[in-house]
């Protein structure tokens, strides 16, 4: 798939754009881009526009400047909305990328018109702990160059970026994410290759750490309440195999977003259900957005 790139003010984000009707735009994880859609956008692009965007500091986008929140990203994503004029969208997250949506739901109600949240991060952040003799402590890191030298979680990802490392970060993927269907060898090489371009996994680490939709305290602070905000129907994957975001995550913001939400159940499945049941996750997007 070809990218494009458009300039959203300070950075440029590159996207995939292909398919006709009406807008859905996808919000990769972390560790991955746009492209990691690819099974999605075979089997959505005859039904609708998918748009798929790379976030600052993965793929192919700029990294002009840091953030330390996933509502920076957020907030990229929706300029990249005004930028491309879709209005408002039928968005799907992953990962990471439903933390970003969350986000963007709650500040900018009027650009969602519903959200698929597959496997996504919790409301109540993915937290980076200290360690001592490689387990966690439960004490919060009290900066981002702290939270650089966590040896278990962040330190070893930083060195496989930093020295292209991809053998092993295809290993980290196979025990982690791929823990029921793997892709093909040229899958794995493609989507690989993407991930090897994040520069801003501290950043993303630290913000996902921070990250507190809730009104409740977690280690690194009180929670800004923002779930509350969020108005549109949001669907919910909960794999009984994902090794990354744990089924209470899921729960978590299945609760919180009351009424709003609704649950899909996946088995046999892991972290990346676009690999493990790609054509599963394609009749149920169609199914929730119409």
């Amino acid at each position: 798939m070809e990218k494009k790139t458009i300039s959203i003010g300070k950075e440029t984000l590159a996207y995939v754009d292909c398919g006709k009707g009406d807008v859905v735009l996808m919000i990769h994880g972390n560790m991955s881009s746009s492209i990691h859609f690819e099974p999605l956008i075979e089997r959505l692009k005859d039904y609708y526009r998918c748009v798929a965007v790379d976030l600052r500091g993965f793929g192919d986008s700029s990294y002009n400047n840091r953030f330390d929140t996933l509502e920076e990203l957020a907030d990229d994503v929706s300029a990249f909305i005004d930028a491309l004029d879709l209005g408002a969208v039928n968005l799907v997250g992953w990962s990471n990328g439903g933390g970003v949506g969350l986000k963007l739901c709650a500040k900018y109600p009027e650009k969602v018109k519903k959200f698929f949240d597959i496997e996504g991060a919790g409301l109540k952040g993915y937290p980076v702990f200290k360690k001592e003799n490689f387990k966690s402590t439960g004490e919060p890191y009290a900066s981002k160059e702290e939270m650089a030298t966590d040896p278990l979680q962040v330190a070893p990802v930083v060195n496989m970026l930093a020295k292209g490392d991809a053998p092993t970060m295809t290993a980290l993927w196979d025990m982690t994410i791929y823990t029921v269907e793997k892709p093909t060898r040229e899958q794995s090489e493609r989507w690989m290759a993407e991930t090897m371009k994040q520069r801003n996994i501290v950043d993303l680490d630290w913000a996902l750490a921070n990250l507190n939709m809730s009104d409740e305290y977690t280690p690194y602070g009180k929670g800004d309440g923002t779930i509350k905000d969020i108005k549109c129907p949001v669907a919910l994957t909960m794999a009984d195999h994902d090794n990354v975001v744990p089924n209470y995550m899921v729960m978590d913001n299945y609760n919180a977003l009351g009424d709003k939400a609704t649950l899909i159940p996946y088995t046999a499945c892991g972290h990346s259900p676009m690999v493990d049941c790609p054509d599963k996750v394609a009749e149920d997007v169609r199914a929730f957005f119409g």
